[in-house]
């Protein structure tokens, strides 16, 4: 693996969340992985813009090596809070993935001076949904009604095994490495915690006009083979947002960041070329 590709972890320092650092490019980033997973998500896609981006990817907080949630701050604020001291002292391209994407997207929002860039792939903004695309929305509801039951009743294989057959990387649970099985397992009420930012926009990302008002370039990308409610996300987001790039890769679902990293980090790389 090449010096711009290999993930480096920051130097030690006071406790606070895992970081890794990927590539030596000119232009500073900051990467935002979807829940359930680890700041290593980014890996592949780095492998082809360590040239272009200098990038900090944390741990979110409850995964990886960060320090676990307290389980009473709003999941969203904490994420925040870990993300923003991250930001560089220009501004900086950020780049999220499902809920990470919810989280750059609030970044971009509230820091619009310090955000250059939005990269968000496939942001599970649900609350944007309700706005376009009931059917698709009705469907999500319902298969999440069944991840929430399994929760509630303490089976946490079920609940994980549930979630992953709509928003894994393909085949089944029983097919992944029991230690990332056992990893998914730990970390899978996290999924409940993101509701208030993704379902009920407690941040308000949907206000009106606050959507309309972002002035940095945005890509939006998403995958072919994705859930359709992925579908009903986008044409809102595409709706709202300015010259808002929307692309789709053909086949690929909602893990594409890591399924299809080479099409994610070409597609960054065109944005980034043409300034």
């Amino acid at each position: 693996m090449s010096r711009a590709a290999a993930a480096r972890p920051e130097p030690p320092g006071p406790p606070g969340p895992h970081v890794l650092r990927f590539g030596d490019g000119p232009q500073p980033a900051l990467l935002l992985h979807c829940s359930l997973a680890r700041a290593g998500a980014w890996t592949g896609l780095m492998a082809g813009l360590g040239t272009r981006w200098s990038a900090l990817a944390p741990d979110l907080p409850g995964h990886g090596r960060s320090p676990d949630w307290d389980g009473v701050t709003d999941f969203g604020d904490a994420a925040l809070a870990l993300a923003l001291p991250l930001l560089g002292p220009g501004p900086t391209d950020v780049a999220g993935h499902s809920f990470g994407g919810a989280v750059a997207l609030r970044i971009a929002l509230d820091h619009p001076g310090r955000t250059r860039r939005l990269v968000l792939v496939e942001p599970v903004l649900f609350a944007a949904a309700r706005r376009d695309g009931a059917a698709a929305l009705a469907g999500h509801d319902a298969h999440m009604a069944g991840v929430r039951a399994a929760l509630a009743a303490g089976d946490r294989a079920g609940a994980l095994a549930r979630f992953f057959a709509v928003w894994g990387a393909g085949g089944t649970v029983a097919d992944l490495p029991d230690h990332q099985r056992r990893y998914l397992e730990e970390r899978i009420p996290l999924i409940a915690a993101g509701g208030p930012t993704l379902e009920d926009d407690v941040h308000a990302l949907f206000a009106p006009g606050r959507l309309e008002g972002l002035g940095m370039p945005v890509l939006l990308v998403e995958g072919g083979a994705s859930p359709p409610v992925i579908a009903a996300i986008g044409r809102h987001l595409a709706r709202c947002i300015p010259g808002l790039r929307r692309v789709v890769v053909p086949g690929a679902g909602h893990m594409l960041p890591i399924t299809h990293a080479g099409a994610v980090a070409a597609l960054i790389a065109s944005v980034l070329d043409a300034g």
